[in-house]
C-alpha cells in the first residue's frame, strides 16, 4: 500500500529544518521566504512555524531523547532521517498532536523525502520517544546532573550558556531567563522619526511600546502595517531601540554621526531621524556588501540626508576624531537574541569569542578613535556574555586615559533592573526585551 503524500505544512518545516542544518540557513529567514513562496493557509502556516522553531529551538535535548530512544550516536544517522526525527519528536514531546498522528504524519513524510527505506527506523525510534512525555524524558535525562546541565536540558540551552547567565543573575532568575529565551517574542514595531509618529500606528491596531518612545507592539504580520511597507516605519527590538537612542541622550555637539557596524540598518535608521533635531547628518558603514544594502533600504525614507559606505571599522575610512557620536553595535555572539534565533545557541560555541571579542576590541578602539573630544561613543552588543561586554570595555579603557563611562543610569534612567554598575543589561524576563548590552563612553578633550 502507497504511503500517504506529507501534508503541507509538515513538508514545508522539513525543508526549512535541512536548510537551516544542512545550509546553514536563519530559521526565521527561511520561514519567512518558504512561506511566502508556498502559501499555506494560516492554520498549517502557524502548524509550519510553530514545528521549525520549536524543533530548532530544543534541538539539543531532543538528541539527546533520539540518542537514548534510538540506542545510538545521533552523528550515525544520515542528517536529513535526524531532521525527520527531530520533527517527529518535537510534535510528540512539545506540541499537542496525537502520538499516532504524529509518529504516521512522520513515516509518510520519510517516505516521501529520503526514501522507504527509513520508513521502519522511523517509525521504530520515534514510538520509544512517544513512551514517555516531555517530563519524563526530562527526568530521566537529568538523572545524577549537576544543575546547570539539568536546567540546560530542561529549557534547552547548552550548558556553557547556562553558565554565561549564572554569572550576572541571582539564582532564582536564572530558570526564568532561560524559560524566557524559549517564548517568541511579540514584534516591536519603530517609527522612522520624522516620518510617523507612534499615534498612527496605535490607530492602525499596534499597542504601545513598554520602554522605547518610538516602539508599538504589533500582534500579526508588520507587512500588512501601511507604515512599515511605506519605509515609515520599520520592525525593531525595543531594546535595540533603547540602546540607539541612548547614544543621543547626552549633550554633544551638533555634528556628523557615525554607525560603525550598521547592518541590517534598523539603528541606522532610527538614529537618522534622531540626528535630524539639531542639524547633524548620519554616516553609516558596514563590511558586508550584502548588509550594506539593507541599511540603504532602511534608510529609504530619508533621501539625500544619510550615506551609507561599504567600509572595514577596524581600518577607517575616515579621519580621527570626525564625529560627535559614533554607534558601535559589534558583530557578538547573539545570545541576547536566542528567542528569535532558535537555532544560534546550538550554532555558537565559547570558541567564538576567542575570534569575536578581540574584533570587539579594536570596533570600540575605533570608534573612540572616530569621536571628537566631548563626544560620544556606544558600545552595544545583542549578548550578556561578559567577556563580550563588560571585560572589552574595561580592557580597552584600562589602555587609554581619555575616555569617562558615562553612568546608563543617567543616560537611560527608569529602566528597573537594567543597570550593571555603569553599564547597561537588559534582559527578557525583566524587560520583554532582547538581552541587550550598552556601555556610553566620553571621549575626553
Amino acid at each position: 500500500m502507497s504511503p500517504r503524500p506529507p501534508d503541507r505544512a509538515r513538508r514545508l518545516a522539513f525543508d526549512a529544518l535541512r536548510a537551516v542544518n544542512g545550509e546553514g540557513a536563519y530559521a526565521n529567514l527561511v520561514l519567512g521566504r518558504l512561506l511566502a513562496e508556498r502559501r499555506l493557509d494560516p492554520r498549517d502556516a502557524a502548524f509550519a512555524t510553530e514545528l521549525t522553531a520549536g524543533t530548532c529551538r530544543r534541538q539539543g535535548t531532543y538528541d539527546l531523547v533520539l540518542e537514548r530512544a534510538a540506542g545510538r550516536r545521533t552523528g550515525s544517522l544520515q542528517p536529513a532521517v535526524l531532521d525527520l526525527l527531530r520533527l517527529g519528536t518535537h510534535q510528540l514531546l512539545g506540541m499537542r498532536v496525537p502520538a499516532h498522528a504524529a509518529v504516521a504524519a512522520t513515516v509518510d513524510l520519510a517516505a516521501a523525502t529520503v526514501g522507504h527505506r527509513v520508513r521502519g527506523l522511523v517509525n521504530a525510534v520515534l514510538r520509544k520517544v512517544a513512551g514517555r512525555d516531555w517530563e519524563g524524558w526530562v527526568e530521566e535525562l537529568s538523572a545524577g546532573a549537576d544543575r546547570s546541565t539539568a536546567l540546560g536540558i530542561r529549557h534547552a540551552h547548552p550548558r556553557w550558556i547556562v553558565e554565561a547567565f549564572a554569572e550576572l543573575l541571582p539564582a532564582d532568575e536564572l530558570e526564568p531567563a532561560l524559560a524566557a529565551d524559549n517564548a517568541s517574542p511579540v514584534p516591536s514595531l519603530v517609527v522612522r522619526p520624522g516620518l510617523v509618529d507612534v499615534a498612527e500606528l496605535l490607530a492602525a491596531g499596534a499597542t504601545p511600546g513598554q520602554w522605547s518612545p518610538y516602539a508599538a507592539g504589533w500582534d500579526g504580520n508588520p507587512a500588512d502595517v501601511a507604515a512599515v511597507a511605506q519605509g515609515r516605519a520599520g520592525v525593531q527590538d525595543e531594546g535595540s531601540q533603547l540602546v540607539a537612542w541612548g547614544l543621543t541622550r547626552p549633550n554633544a555637539a551638533a555634528g556628523r554621526w557615525l554607525d560603525l557596524c550598521a547592518g541590517p540598518g534598523g539603528k541606522s535608521a532610527l538614529l537618522a531621524g534622531l540626528s535630524r533635531a539639531d542639524g547633524s547628518r548620519l554616516l553609516s558603514a558596514e563590511l558586508s556588501v550584502h548588509r550594506a544594502a539593507l541599511v540603504a533600504a532602511a534608510l529609504r525614507g530619508y533621501p539625500g540626508e544619510t550615506s551609507v559606505v561599504v567600509a572595514d571599522g577596524t581600518r577607517p575610512a575616515w579621519r580621527p576624531a570626525a564625529f560627535t557620536r559614533v554607534l558601535a553595535d559589534v558583530p557578538c555572539t547573539g545570545l541576547g537574541a536566542l528567542r528569535r534565533r532558535p537555532e544560534s545557541r546550538w550554532r555558537r560555541t565559547p570558541t567564538d569569542l576567542d575570534v569575536l571579542v578581540p574584533l570587539q576590541r579594536a570596533l570600540l578602539t575605533s570608534a573612540l578613535d572616530a569621536v571628537a573630544a566631548g563626544g560620544l561613543v556606544g558600545y552595544v552588543t545583542c549578548s550578556p556574555h561578559r567577556r563580550e561586554t563588560a571585560e572589552v570595555v574595561e580592557s580597552v579603557l584600562a589602555r587609554r586615559g581619555d575616555v569617562a563611562l558615562v553612568p546608563a543610569a543617567e543616560v537611560l534612567p527608569g529602566l528597573p533592573g537594567a543597570y550593571l554598575g555603569d553599564y547597561l543589561q537588559l534582559w527578557p524576563h525583566r524587560h520583554g526585551t532582547d538581552a541587550m548590552f550598552a556601555a556610553y563612553l566620553r571621549r575626553e578633550g
